[in-house]
């Protein structure tokens, strides 16, 4: 029987990276714990590692790019506000019940 062809999103793709490259695990282990195959998290870290060194010569992002980064630091700026409300929140309701 042949195998189901599995399809992962660039994100969870750049997580699994990040991984490897930031947080220090190996290979086997990032692939180990997010279950996937070996090779194909080692095949996604070098295609990273070539695209990141093809493209130091030009730092500057594209406007799509460059808006898309701008909406999305807004949007954690906006998240974070809300966990900390939430936070506070949930901090003044324990402490009420107590």
């Amino acid at each position: 029987m042949s195998k189901k062809k599995t399809k992962f999103t660039k994100e969870f793709k750049l997580q699994a990276i990040k991984l490897v490259t930031k947080e220090g695990y190996t290979q086997a282990e990032a692939a180990k714990n997010l279950g996937i195959d070996a090779k194909n998290l080692s095949r996604w870290v070098q295609e990273c590692r070539g695209r990141k060194q093809g493209s130091q010569g030009s730092s500057r992002l594209s406007a799509p790019d460059q808006e898309e980064l701008h909406q999305l630091r807004k949007e954690v700026k906006r998240l974070k506000m809300e966990r900390d409300i939430l936070k506070k929140a949930t901090a003044f309701f324990v402490n009420e019940n107590a």
